[in-house]
């Protein structure tokens, strides 16, 4: 072969080297689409959980009987413990003052210790999930 075939097989590799590259090279581009209401359930979901009402643990009954003094209890707590959060629940014709949200009997454990020095009659349980 003379120095003319090979300058045309050496361009012609060239140009088709050139053009796979071209044609086999990947532009990535992602767009995720979500919808505004993911983040709105999981702060709902996160809001139920401090409320106990998603627990699966254990909470600390503070009191149990009419609401007045339910919810008299209740600023007495928030008063003195920052700590654990607190809710009212309503048991038909009863109401209840809970206290914390916690993953384990001993750690409940270690917050009745506390609790026990301002509200004597508090108790630990283990509440049915809510449906």
């Amino acid at each position: 072969m003379n120095l003319q075939t090979y300058s045309k097989i050496f361009i012609a590799s060239i140009l088709i080297t050139f053009l796979c590259n071209k044609s086999f090279a990947q532009n990535g581009s992602l767009t995720v689409n979500t919808d505004p209401k993911i983040t709105e359930l999981l702060e709902l979901k996160k809001d139920m959980e401090k409320e106990n009402k998603l627990s699966d643990g254990y909470t600390i009954q503070l009191y149990y009987g009419e609401l007045d003094k339910a919810n008299q209890i209740l600023r007495k707590y928030r008063g003195s413990y920052g700590n654990w959060p607190a809710s009212i629940e309503y048991e038909t014709p009863n109401y209840k003052v809970w206290a914390g949200n916690f993953a384990s009997r001993i750690e409940a454990e270690r917050a009745l210790i506390a609790i026990q020095k301002s509200f004597s009659s508090a108790f630990i349980l283990k509440p049915e999930r809510r449906k």
